[in-house]
């Protein structure tokens, strides 16, 4: 059994100095650490607040994610895939059921469909040019319906490998979005091609 908030709480403040603060972890000495270790600190660890804050969309009939379960730049009837704007590497996507769920409550079928789509768009994103990897990120802690991330590591850019490229990605100025778009859709033709679905739901004509 895991331990419980409150002794994993004391077990962490054992590690920790006077101030709460923990040592620096070992992948601030990393060479691809976007931060220089000389002067960093970490923050002081807080207590645990029981019970948790509720996460966006707990609410099916106030989530963000399934009023846009429409939009994206490529959809089938279970999924939508978007783009998200204003970062700073090459492209970062994300793949959405467009029905409520989370991860743990995805049905089998939406389950295994979501292993081919992560593999689909991982082989697309790292078949454009100047794109050498395809990360692939779930967390869960802010949203209650499921989003899968898709970060493209730009090519040549060693410093920017591994587990801290979200951290660079958002130390980075932002990419130009003309260029990110253009391979967007070049990802979203390819993932037609190759699993099916449709690049938008088209527009009702005027009444």
């Amino acid at each position: 059994m895991a331990l419980s908030p409150d002794q994993f709480y004391d077990h962490a403040l054992a590690a920790a100095d006077a101030e709460g603060r923990l040592p620096l972890a070992r992948m601030t000495g990393w060479d691809i650490s976007p931060f220089e270790s000389d002067g960093l600190r970490v923050s002081p660890l807080r207590p645990p607040v029981l019970p948790e804050p509720a996460r966006h969309g707990e609410d099916p009939a106030r989530c963000r994610s399934c009023e846009q379960r429409d939009e994206g730049i490529w959809l089938n009837d279970d999924w939508r895939l978007t783009r998200i704007p204003g970062v700073g590497v090459p492209l970062v996507l994300m793949l959405h059921p467009r029905d409520h769920y989370d991860m743990a409550d995805l049905p089998d079928e939406l389950a295994a469909e979501l292993g081919l789509l992560s593999t689909r768009i991982v082989r697309h994103v790292q078949a454009l040019p100047h794109i050498s990897r395809a990360h692939v990120y779930r967390v869960g802690d802010g949203g209650a319906h499921l989003h899968v991330w898709f970060f493209a590591r730009p090519e040549g850019q060693a410093q920017l490998y591994g587990s801290w490229l979200p951290v660079w990605d958002d130390l980075l100025p932002e990419y130009p979005a003309d260029v990110a778009d253009a391979d967007a859709a070049i990802v979203a033709d390819a993932l037609v091609a190759s699993h099916g679905g449709r690049r938008s739901v088209p527009t009702p004509p005027p009444a």
